[in-house]
């Protein structure tokens, strides 16, 4: 995307709207004789979003960008953003409550993507939050509540590793 000014500066163009950290910038649609918008997020090089923009009243130009159409569009895109983290999230952290006779103990499962040594943590949390174990395990274990209860039942070691 060409930038003419820092990305601070607020831009209120009928093409570029640029405020409060994201930028929409109306583009020519490739696919056919209509108009596009992207929204990007200020540092961001990709796009957030991007959808099909309103025509002018020419039929050939596109609509002008305005405050509130503006306002929507970031809207939309923090939306996708938001549900992008969630997706990411769920993807890389699991967890299962188990209650014993100790009361109740969290173990959960958190998947580090290092691109040359990714790895997970599993640990264990007392009702209070306070960390009872926690051991490095390849990001490919899999934690279910069979294999936490287990874990918890051998004392927590290293899944695989066995002292006893």
């Amino acid at each position: 995307m060409p930038t003419e000014s820092p990305d601070n500066e607020a831009i209120h163009e009928p093409r570029r709207w640029r405020d409060n950290g994201w930028t929409a910038q109306v583009i020519k649609n490739n696919d056919d004789d209509g108009w596009a918008v992207a929204m990007y997020k200020a540092g961001e090089a990709e796009p957030a979003l991007v959808g099909p923009w309103t025509m002018g009243r020419d039929k050939k130009n596109p609509k002008p960008l305005d405050q509130a159409a503006f306002n929507t569009l970031v809207k939309t895109a923090g939306e996708v953003l938001r549900r992008h983290e969630q997706q990411r999230h769920a993807e890389l952290h699991k967890e299962f409550t188990l209650t014993g006779t100790d009361g109740s103990v969290v173990v959960m499962i958190d998947i580090v993507p290092d691109e040359e040594h990714p790895y997970a943590l599993l640990s264990a949390r007392g009702a209070w939050g306070d960390t009872i174990a926690e051991v490095r395990v390849p990001p490919s274990f899999k934690l279910t509540r069979a294999s936490a209860a287990a874990w918890l039942e051998g004392g927590c070691q290293p899944p695989g590793r066995s002292d006893r």
